[in-house]
């Protein structure tokens, strides 16, 4: 099991002890994980997690949004339980999650409605994240397939969960339904807004090179039942475009991982 180690900076998520099974069975989905993200001030974090289907990595996204409760542990906001900690938290599912019935710009603003933002300056707001995810000439276009293609309505569900500048922005395989092409556009789109607004994110994904390229810190999930067993430190540069993917230490990277998920695999059969 991964040791986790907690520094003198704050606490942003923290999972203590956390165990989850559906139904009556003795074969938890989750056993008491451990698992503690620190807020680097002025930096957000990017923390990717890897493991294989099953090993309850989307489950644990569900904590940490407040969406499910497990059925034991504690699951820490700000040092807080979830629902108490008064931080705003996105999510950006594999699955497009825009309202088809409502244009690019009314699902973007959709968030600012809630929360009672005046129409004029909704609109303002709504306009300059949707140039800024590079959707500008498409903000009056109905958020549906094929009118829009799957990175476009992708585009939509990150605008939308970072307009209302979310200190959490979770994140369940969000590129994995996407082409390659369309899929190496939206890495370089989501490194671009991580840098200029700085929040947590929680990126769950099953690509190794994308995990790298992504995250300063790389946690390996194992199933069966399913908990942390490594941590790999990305470091590479803070702020990262496609030519650090040429460098050698960037592939050695991704050749570390790759031999620590064989291991995983391996692990988990044996259980």
């Amino acid at each position: 099991m991964l040791k986790i180690t907690d520094t003198d900076l704050p606490n942003i998520i923290e999972l203590k002890n956390v165990t989850q099974v559906y139904g009556k069975t003795d074969n938890p989905i989750l056993e008491n994980v451990n698992f503690l993200v620190e807020n680097k001030p002025a930096q957000g974090q990017f923390v990717v997690i890897l493991g294989a289907s099953g090993c309850g990595k989307s489950t644990l996204l569900r904590f940490i949004a407040g969406l499910q409760k497990p059925s034991s542990g504690e699951v820490l906001i700000l040092n807080k339980p979830v629902r108490q900690s008064g931080i705003r938290a996105g999510m950006v599912f594999q699955q497009y999650s825009s309202l088809p019935w409502l244009t690019v710009l009314e699902n973007v603003e959709l968030g600012l409605d809630f929360q009672g933002v005046e129409s004029k300056e909704r609109r303002r707001r709504a306009m300059e994240m949707i140039e800024l995810v590079g959707l500008a000439g498409h903000e009056n276009k109905y958020a549906v397939y094929p009118t829009l293609s799957g990175g476009q309505l992708q585009r939509i569900a990150i605008a939308r969960s970072l307009i209302a500048s979310p200190e959490i922005l979770l994140m369940d395989e969000p590129f994995g339904a996407l082409d390659i092409n369309t899929r190496l556009q939206m890495q370089d789109m989501l490194e671009d807004v991580w840098l200029k607004f700085q929040p947590t994110i929680i990126f769950v994904t099953h690509d190794i090179e994308e995990a790298v390229y992504l995250g300063d810190d790389i946690y390996i999930m194992a199933a069966n039942p399913g908990r942390f067993v490594h941590h790999v430190s990305v470091d590479l540069p803070f702020n990262r475009d496609r030519e650090v993917k040429h460098s050698a230490h960037f592939n050695e990277l991704v050749r570390k991982v790759e031999d620590k998920m064989i291991e995983v695999a391996e692990m988990s059969r044996k259980n």
